[in-house]
């Protein structure tokens, strides 16, 4: 009784210890995803930063032209206040091209500084207009229009933080304006709105709405940037967990395909072992501890997909000594395979099925047996094996696309086609009374990465 609650206790702390392990994995990987979210997010913003800078190099330029045509009209004083923002704009414009020249993405502080230098310019425009001329012309003028479209473009080109920056920025700037002109007595006050409209008064009431639009411009502007954000983050963490369900899934259809090809081997060999207790149990014992040898191998493998050429053929020539014990002077085995490929990887358990379907349909019908070739080679950064016979070939009016359906074969294809896609080959060729051949092409690849 004692034991048995000991037990228990042990097996509740390792379930509670593979849940945590799956809790932390789980944690983990939504880290990533958020890392690779906000990585991905700064690249696309900093190249959203470098096109916004061509677009103001533009927009600076058509302002330049119409200051020209329109100097005539205008007192030097405004005229000087215009030069003056828009030579200093086209200033830092020019000096990001040259910052980020040989890179189509801008420095990820650019998305910090631009819009201060843009809020400023404007709020130092409206200043020098109602320094120069009249508060009345500096806050009717459209410019302020400009705090707008640099809040709309926040949600392209910064974070949600520096988008609140900026719309703090816009209030607090044109606010300290506003008090500016009339704490000094400079602004003209309206009696209403309609008056403000028609003369040079200026009404608090209006000024104070447009404060009241700043205000939700930046609240938008700043909402649309951490929605963004958060769309993009969901977004790589609903990919990465469909990326983690697809290569869960496909381990778990190459291990089900795997695993299906050993009870099959598994299955045979112990058929022949009981057939041979009462017949010749020495032979019977000796294909027992063949077996004993590929099982433990096969278990030291079984944790792999891949495994190096020189293991698998481990695994083959007990398999086959066991099939030798079977067929006495009936088989004959060559393997042709250069050393130096000892370190390919091909997947795990892939020869022995080949070799199993060549002996049992290929020379187990012979009375005579026959002879069984394996041959590797690289060709052309590509690993081809074959595995060949001289037994009596696929039989008349069947096809060789047929022949590749059972168990081995197909389970054979399916893995192939699992971890290789499009990269592998699977060629079966046979003629009746010629032998049959499987020729496995596969990319050449090691456990250090050389290919």
């Amino acid at each position: 009784m004692t034991r048995w609650l000991r037990a228990t206790s042990k097996k509740r702390m390792t379930l509670h210890e593979t849940e945590d392990a799956r809790r932390r994995r789980d944690e983990l990987e939504r880290r990533e995803a958020d890392a690779h979210a906000r990585e991905a997010i700064r690249i696309e913003r900093a190249r959203a930063e470098r096109l916004l800078n061509r677009v103001r190099a533009a927009v600076l330029v058509v302002l330049a032209g119409a200051a020209f045509a329109y100097a005539p009209s205008i007192p030097p004083a405004v005229q000087r206040v215009n030069w003056a923002v828009l030579a200093s704009l086209l200033a830092w414009t020019v000096a990001q091209f040259v910052l980020a020249r040989g890179d189509e993405r801008a420095p990820g502080w650019l998305a910090t500084v631009n819009p201060l230098v843009d809020i400023t310019a404007v709020t130092g425009i409206l200043l020098g207009y109602g320094l120069t001329q009249s508060p009345s012309l500096a806050l009717k003028s459209p410019i302020f229009l400009a705090y707008f479209i640099i809040l709309a473009s926040r949600p392209i080109t910064s974070s949600a933080r520096n988008a609140a920056l900026a719309s703090m920025l816009c209030v607090l700037q044109y606010g300290a304006l506003t008090i500016f002109f009339f704490a000094t007595g400079r602004a003209v006050l309206a009696a209403g709105p309609v008056e403000a409209s028609t003369g040079p008064g200026v009404d608090p009431l209006d000024e104070g709405a447009r404060i009241l639009l700043l205000i939700v411009a930046g609240a938008v502007a700043t909402y649309a940037t951490a929605w963004h954000e958060r769309l993009a983050r969901t977004y790589f963490r609903e990919s990465a967990d469909r990326e983690r369900l697809e290569t869960a899934l496909t381990r778990a259809q190459l291990e089900s395909l795997k695993l299906q090809l050993s009870p099959h081997f598994l299955f045979n060999t112990l058929n022949n072992i009981s057939a041979l207790i009462s017949l010749d149990p020495r032979l019977a014992e000796r294909m027992l501890g063949g077996l004993s040898d590929f099982l433990r191998l096969s278990l030291h493998n079984s944790g792999a997909q891949e495994v190096p050429l020189e293991r698998e053929l481990q695994m083959l020539e007990r398999y086959l000594l066991i099939q030798q014990i079977r067929f006495a002077e009936r088989l004959k085995v060559t393997i042709d395979v250069p050393s130096d490929l000892g370190d390919a990887l091909v997947p795990n358990l892939l020869l022995q099925p080949l070799a199993e379907n060549a002996i049992k349909h290929g020379l187990a019908p012979r009375a005579k047996g026959g002879a069984i070739e394996v041959r590797a080679e690289r060709r052309n950064g590509d690993l081809v094996l074959r595995v060949a016979d001289d037994g009596v070939g696929r039989d008349v009016g069947v096809s060789t696309h047929a022949i590749g359906t059972g168990i081995g074969l197909g389970n054979t294809r399916a893995r192939l086609a699992r971890l290789y896609g499009a990269s592998h080959r699977f060629d079966v060729q046979s003629e009746p009374g010629h032998g049959f051949a499987v020729t496995v092409t596969i990319p050449y690849r090691t456990a250090s990465g050389a290919a």
